[in-house]
């Protein structure tokens, strides 16, 4: 009875606490209009504000832990007295509401965040209420407002018994904390159980939508990039280096977006059917500072499909290109017919839609109907037709295609084509890609398990299926609204789930160390952004986010380890924290502290020819570091130079070497001889040098500035003519010898035959004398007086395989 009695009170009470509507900072919203109008209106109202309503500072405690007594409105605290009677009796209901209402500030209730935790507590202690044990590990992960002492351990216990009755916020802190080792060592193992259970929940709410899958939305920004990043336009890697915009006096890059929008608009109404349906696509997929509006997405789509076609479906004109535009804008429109998104649901009309945009060979539609085909959705249910759309879809790399068809093959068991089709998805960010991916990975799907990368594709799953799950649109909402008190909590939540984005955002609203020029500091409506801070808590996020490869993250940690901020300096962590981010060559601010830690010796050895080039490597990496760079070098030089000529320690610039490349012999020759100038052109203009200058006219003095390069050029053509006179001398010997052989060989060919005539005898002064009579013929001495037996001998044969022989 008591019980019922409760949960009347409870009930009323809500009843009441819905007509109270929560204050809203009006000034916090108004930003900085575009064009020059919306900029002088901006600065006209913030002049008026700093000099009739600007107040003193606020307190910049960090979340206070009990505000004190503060009045409550009637209805306010006969709704509250109502939850406090029926909590008395230990109605769940009664202490999760007043808990939250403690926690969050809901319905104008002032925080006491010592409070929430009690109710917390008690409630999960009463019934083992899984969001109550998964605020309670929140507050002991954090210590939020000073409640309770940070304590990791029993921040996973809480966690892990929330996850295990099925609360998917602490699955995915439990799962984050295996993941990066957080109370607990790591463990891939646990981190992919915990992940799996995420995606399966993302896959099957991304599948509950219309045809197609939910629309996946992403909240999760970093809001530091929309100030340039972290240390501001063109310091943070965000703005800087690869990532800076680079766009001439012509280019929209650095256009906001309603200046977009507008010109788009003006182009349209001029007719130019790209900016109509640019205009249709912005507002069917919304953005952040955008919602989506179906119906204007609608309109522009039927005004471009209009140009194109009839509305018997026969073609107005036969450009190709008008053809293109008018077919995507088919696809959009044959898909919000075939979702129902901002009209009625008909097959029919998305069917002619999609033929429509067909003939023109759009991706779009050639996926739509494929889907359409696979599921007999108006049409007869065809799993090879479908295949074959979306065949043709993936071949126009179109991501939900090539998932789609992955899947066929996957249910084949064709593992590798599906796999590859995956990969190719997984390009883009398609969630169920990033799923299958994950599946193959943990199970060893025709291929070796993997644990590693099992878990990194759950986690991008998990991470994409934000509206189950992440606190992140509230965040976003109240940081909008200048509740910074709000967004904190609302970030910390989301960063205590693993999301980088988030962990970067409780980092920047809790750094105390910016700028001190801001005038941010003498606004009274923009001191609430900056009043929050927390330098150990700032410190923690930067080391998750940086292990997360946030590189600008991983520079504020060499910051806070270098000046000691929330943790006792350590200059060696500084330096490496440093030497880390600039690994990556996408961080000039980290190589231009890396130069002046070398400079100074903080930390490191004290170098300054090190120092140089690490300032060299930030010029290189952002031109737009120009003159700190400069300034820099002009302090050093003058450093390195006084060092020079006291005999200091330290080692001072020196000249760099000279880059020589090792030519072959062929590449020598081939640029000595197209290009002489490095050589023999190396003085003025006019090739003449003036005589007064010369130390010694007509002396010899030119021959000590005979380049090195040339004495070893002419040493290099002697050895290398030496090498070709012996190849010539050894060619010729070969040669000499060969003719030699040859006149034997026809000397015995012709003893064995018919003797050639005599020569005709010689004139009478040039006849030789006649050879001395010979003696008796040695031993083995052939008649004709030869010692080789002639051809016919018995011994001829022998004497030929003898001399072969050898």
């Amino acid at each position: 009875m008591l019980r019922r009695i409760a949960s009347i009170a409870v009930q009323e009470a809500l009843s009441i606490l819905r007509t109270l509507q929560p204050p809203r900072n009006r000034l916090a919203r108004f930003e900085k209009a575009s064009g020059f109008i919306g900029a002088s209106i901006y600065y006209a109202k913030t002049a008026f504000i700093l000099l009739f309503m600007n107040g003193p500072r606020v307190d910049d405690s960090y979340l206070e832990t009990d505000p004190g007594e503060r009045r409550l409105s009637k209805p306010l605290a006969k709704a509250v007295n109502l939850l406090e009677e029926a909590a008395r009796e230990q109605e769940s209901d009664a202490l999760f509401l007043l808990a939250d209402m403690n926690f969050y500030g809901n319905f104008t209730y002032p925080r006491n965040y010592g409070e929430a935790f009690r109710k917390y507590s008690h409630l999960a202690y009463l019934d083992g209420n899984s969001s109550a044990q998964h605020m309670v590990g929140f507050m002991y992960a954090t210590g939020i407002g000073g409640a309770v002492e940070r304590d990791q351990a029993k921040a996973l216990m809480y966690h892990t018994f929330a996850a295990l009755q099925g609360n998917t916020k602490s699955q995915m802190t439990a799962a984050f904390r295996h993941y990066s080792g957080i109370g607990t060592p790591r463990n891939c193992n646990e981190a992919a159980y915990w992940y799996k259970r995420v995606a399966d929940k993302a896959i099957a709410w991304s599948r509950s939508g219309p045809p197609g899958g939910q629309t996946v939305r992403k909240d999760s920004y970093r809001i530091a990039d929309e100030n340039g990043g972290v240390y501001g336009e063109g310091a943070s890697v965000v703005s800087s280096g690869v990532h800076a915009n680079k766009a001439g006096p012509n280019s929209d890059s650095h256009a906001a977006f309603d200046d977009v929008l507008e010109y788009l608009d003006l182009m349209s109404r001029k007719g130019d059917l790209k900016a109509t349906f640019s205009l249709g696509r912005l507002n069917y997929e919304g953005s952040r500072t955008m919602k989506r509006n179906l119906q204007t997405a609608r309109y522009y789509f039927r005004l471009v499909a209009r140009k194109y076609w009839a509305k018997d479906g026969s073609v107005i004109t036969e450009d190709g290109g008008i053809g293109k535009v008018a077919s995507k804008a088919a696809g959009y429109l044959g898909r919000m017919s075939l979702r129902g998104e901002g009209m009625e649901q008909s097959f029919e009309k998305a069917l002619v839609w999609f033929k429509r945009g067909l003939a023109n060979g759009d991706a779009l539609c050639q996926y739509e109907l494929g889907l359409m085909y696979l599921h007999g959705l108006g049409v007869r249910k065809d799993p090879v037709t479908a295949a074959d759309y979306f065949k043709e879809a993936a071949n126009q790399d179109f991501a939900s295609a090539q998932t789609y068809l992955g899947q066929l093959f996957l249910d084949q068991g064709d593992i590798p084509t599906a796999t590859r089709y995956f990969d190719l998805a997984a390009r883009h960010g398609h969630i169920e890609a990033f799923y299958h991916l994950a599946e193959i990975s943990n199970n060893g799907i025709g291929r070796e398990r993997s644990c590693d990368r099992a878990t990194a594709y759950y986690k991008l799953v998990a991470e994409k299926a934000e509206p189950i799950h992440s606190s992140l649109n509230a965040a976003n909402d109240a940081y909008e609204d200048g509740d910074m008190e709000t967004a904190l909590v609302n970030y910390m939540m989301a960063a205590e789930q693993g999301y980088e984005a988030a962990q970067a955002n409780v980092a920047y609203i809790l750094d105390g160390h910016r700028s001190f020029l801001s005038l941010d500091t003498l606004l009274s409506w923009k001191q609430q952004r900056n009043s929050v801070r927390n330098s150990i808590l700032a410190l923690i996020y930067w080391t998750r986010s940086a292990q997360q490869s946030n590189i600008d993250s991983m520079v504020k940690m060499g910051d806070y380890y270098l000046g000691g901020l929330g943790i006792e300096a350590d200059l060696e962590k500084a330096a490496t924290c440093y030497q880390t981010a600039a690994e990556t060559r996408q961080s000039a601010q980290a190589l231009w502290n890396l130069g002046y830690i070398h400079e100074n010796g903080i930390g490191v050895e004290q170098d300054f020819h090190l120092a140089k080039r690490f300032y060299d490597q930030a010029l290189e990496t952002n031109q737009e570091a120009y003159l700190p760079v400069k300034m820099a070098l002009i302090k050093l030089r003058m450093r390195s130079f006084w060092n020079q000529i006291t005999h200091g320690k330290v080692n001072s610039i020196q000249p760099e070497p000279d880059k020589k490349k090792d030519w072959s012999f062929s590449e020598w020759m081939s640029n000595f001889l197209e290009d002489q100038q490095p050589y023999y052109n190396t003085a003025d203009d006019d090739g003449f040098v003036d005589a007064s200058s010369d130390p010694m006219p007509g002396g010899d003095d030119y021959i000590d500035d005979i380049d090195e390069s040339i004495i070893e050029s002419l040493i290099i053509l002697g050895l290398a003519g030496a090498l070709a006179f012996l190849v010539y001398y050894r060619q010729q010997r070969q040669n000499s010898h060969r003719r030699e052989m040859e006149r034997q060989q026809q000397q015995q060919q012709q003893q064995g035959g018919l003797s050639p005539p005599p020569p005709p005898p010689p004139p009478p002064q040039q006849q030789q004398p006649q050879a001395p009579a010979q003696g008796p013929p040695l031993p083995g001495q052939q008649p004709d007086g030869g010692f080789f037996p002639p051809p016919g001998d018995p011994n001829y044969g022998p004497w030929i395989a003898g001399g072969a022989g050898h």
